[in-house]
């Protein structure tokens, strides 16, 4: 069986759209998001205008605003200041990567937190290992979460493996695994015996960020296998 994420996807659009129109006629609002990008680099205006077209196919508003790539970081922190407390918009995200002249954790930490869309602001982080309700989680992650449960894949006792340890993906995943009772190894660049860690895995959740990392071979017959990749 192939579990189809952009299957999944379309039949929660079509689910979003309706609940974003019912919204509007209840309340006369629309949710509105604003995505900043800075600078020119390709891979992040591909990631930016998919995110736009996403918004436009569910009825969801959305602005971006494009800062060059020498802006300072306190002007982009006066950027995110003012989106902040504009009651107008309800979700904030930055694309990331960033130039390195700015740093990445003050803008994250500077978003507010009910705003914070990627779900990478300390007191959602907090919530996300506490196991706290109340937080907003990353969607890469919470999306894997969605694939495994519309496929009706029991997660608790499960032996999980997730290639990758990143804040994004990695580190999230395995703690959603965890709190669905699945027993959970990560594993890293760092790893040894990779393919006799992933060998015994009945969910493998690869988020390494090469493509045909994982062959046959390292795979047991019947796992679950998850993708991450564009």
């Amino acid at each position: 069986m192939v579990l189809s994420g952009k299957d999944l996807a379309a039949r929660l659009k079509e689910n979003m759209s309706s609940c974003i129109m019912e919204l509007a006629v209840a309340t006369g609002t629309t949710p509105h998001l604003a995505v900043i990008i800075v600078g020119n680099n390709p891979a992040s205006q591909s990631y930016v205008r998919g995110k736009s077209k996403a918004c436009e196919e569910v009825g969801i508003r959305n602005t971006t605003i494009a800062l060059p790539e020498d802006v300072t970081e306190q002007e982009l922190l006066r950027t995110i200041d003012e989106l902040n407390a504009n009651q107008d918009i309800h979700g904030i995200l930055v694309q990331l990567p960033l130039p390195s002249h700015i740093n990445e954790h003050n803008v994250m930490n500077h978003i507010a937190p009910e705003k914070d869309v990627d779900g990478f602001h300390p007191v959602n982080v907090d919530a996300l290992y506490t196991s706290k309700s109340t937080g907003i989680v990353p969607c890469t992650p919470k999306g894997i979460m969605h694939i495994l449960r519309d496929a009706n894949i029991n997660i608790a006792g499960k032996n999980a493996v997730v290639i990758g340890r990143s804040n994004i993906v990695g580190l999230p995943i395995a703690k959603l695994l965890l709190d669905n009772n699945a027993t959970v190894t990560i594993c890293h660049s760092k790893t040894q015996n990779l393919k006799d860690i992933t060998s015994k895995a009945d969910i493998l959740i690869v988020a390494i960020g090469k493509a045909k990392f994982v062959t046959e071979d390292m795979v047991k017959p019947g796992a679950v296998v998850i993708d991450v990749g564009i």
